[in-house]
């Protein structure tokens, strides 16, 4: 047995394990033990495991884990990443680090953290929705009312269909408030379930109205709390996006492996 120290993070209810691998005290192959630090009643509970390593072309680098062991860009964990960073003196109020889809640019202003997202040069539509990859890719649905549907239901569907069944795709359900404001629910690949809060998925989101909008600012309102979005939009590409909002230590703590 082994003794892992982590600390509980969550950015608008999007919630992480955070675990300083600079000495490599977490093996990276071992993804069953990701899924039961993930286990919200035999382990931790999280949405995700996050690892913070040294990185030889950045400040810091995030490895992040979806529950299931997979992969990919998490937004709302790439600024809880920036915080833990920060406590562990590795990073001041800006930074550069690297995540699996290359470098980001982020800061710290109060309590948020402002993470600069890469540049959106494409979309699709599908009928009335949108297919949008802002480092994981997202599948767009309007409705007309986000209390009403099930998430998980609705989004299997378009998750499992055969278009997205191999690779998996997130499924995001918005609720038009005005031509700046959405409501917004979730349905995550690799969580296989809702999560509170996605940042790729607001990012999306927010690309959408642009879309949509001579806008340049969304104000994304997610079950879990509020996140904003910044963008400049030329025709149909957007860049200097940035995804804006808290990010916050819950706990720390050991855990026997």
């Amino acid at each position: 047995m082994a003794t892992i120290s982590f600390y509980k993070y969550q950015g608008t209810g999007n919630d992480f394990v955070m675990i300083d691998n600079r000495q490599h005290v977490f093996d990276k192959k071992n993804l069953s033990l990701v899924t039961s630090l993930c286990d919200r009643r035999f382990g931790i509970g999280a949405d995700g495991v996050i690892l913070i390593e040294e990185s030889e072309e950045a400040d810091f680098e995030m490895v992040y884990f979806n529950p299931d062991g997979s992969q990919s860009l998490c937004g709302n964990g790439s600024r809880c990443a920036v915080m833990f960073a920060r406590f562990l003196g590795m990073i001041k109020d800006e930074t550069e680090f690297m995540a699996i889809d290359g470098l980001h640019y982020a800061r710290v202003e109060d309590d948020k953290v402002f993470l600069k997202m890469h540049d959106v040069n494409s979309f699709e539509r599908i009928a009335d929705d949108y297919l949008i990859d802002t480092g994981s890719p997202h599948y767009i649905r309007y409705t007309e009312d986000t209390q009403s549907l099930d998430p998980v239901a609705e989004g299997r569907a378009v998750r499992y269909s055969d278009r997205f069944a191999e690779k998996g795709v997130n499924v995001n359900f918005l609720e038009k408030v005005d031509e700046h404001t959405l409501k917004i629910r979730t349905y995550e690949r690799g969580v296989e379930g809702e999560t509170l809060s996605c940042g790729t998925g607001c990012t999306a989101a927010a690309i959408s109205l642009g879309i949509q909008h001579d806008i340049d600012s969304v104000s994304l309102l997610a079950m879990g709390g509020e996140l904003r979005v910044d963008f400049k939009k030329t025709n149909n590409s957007f860049t200097d996006i940035f995804l804006i909002g808290p990010a916050k230590a819950v706990f720390q703590g050991q855990i026997e492996v």
